[in-house]
């Protein structure tokens, strides 16, 4: 009776399987620690979550060619300023309102999701709400009954889903601070809405002085 050769013995390969399984399991534990960082809110990618309280850009890096989430001068959504606190529970409140709506049967939100409407990473620059001054009023109009908005009536249109004042007002805030993440350039190529500030008013022309009566 011919004896068995050694690769192909049962025995080594329940050992293999035991020892990679073993090794693997290690690797992704140690891949899942080092990733919070860089996914928690407050980390690396993930601004925390009173950055609605700034005003928040998405441009080109030349230096790492892509795009980036710019964070800049104070910007309060809604006008008022909150706390980690107070901004973590509005953000919170849009995003189990998302959920609650289900938005990502038609909606991607970080690239997940279906593919039905427009992705909403960055749906708080889209320039489509017109001015940056209009925007959050007319976010939240929107929300709240998308049905007679002009921008509403072409192509595939979102139904009314009996969304609430404060709820669309929390959902504006989740909308502001996804904006805000760094996805690595996603999406590429983003038109962004203008917010720049109008320039300051020059000011009045003074009237010539009166000449001096001749002597």
């Amino acid at each position: 009776m011919s004896q068995t050769a050694w690769w192909a013995s049962e025995s080594l390969w329940r050992k293999s399987a035991i020892w990679v399984t073993g090794v693997s399991l290690i690797f992704l534990i140690y891949l899942t620690f080092d990733t919070l960082p860089y996914i928690k809110a407050g980390g690396t990618n993930v601004p925390g979550f009173s950055v609605i309280n700034k005003r928040v850009d998405y441009q080109y890096d030349e230096a790492k060619h892509r795009y980036v989430p710019v964070i800049g001068q104070d910007e309060p959504l809604f006008g008022k300023m909150l706390t980690e606190e107070e901004a973590e529970a509005l953000v919170s409140k849009g995003k189990l309102t998302t959920q609650a709506k289900n938005c990502m049967e038609c909606h991607t939100l970080l690239g997940n999701g279906a593919y039905y409407a427009p992705d909403l990473t960055k749906a708080w620059l889209d320039p489509a709400w017109g001015s940056k001054e209009a925007r959050e009023a007319d976010m939240v109009a929107f929300l709240m009954d998308p049905t007679d908005k002009l921008h509403n009536s072409i192509g595939r249109r979102m139904p009314n889903l009996g969304i609430t004042e404060e709820e669309a007002r929390a959902t504006v805030a989740f909308l502001k601070w996804m904006s805000a993440i760094n996805t690595m350039g996603f999406p590429h190529n983003f038109k962004t809405l203008d917010q720049s500030d109008a320039p300051a008013a020059a000011p009045a022309a003074t009237a010539p002085a009166a000449a001096a009566p001749a002597k």
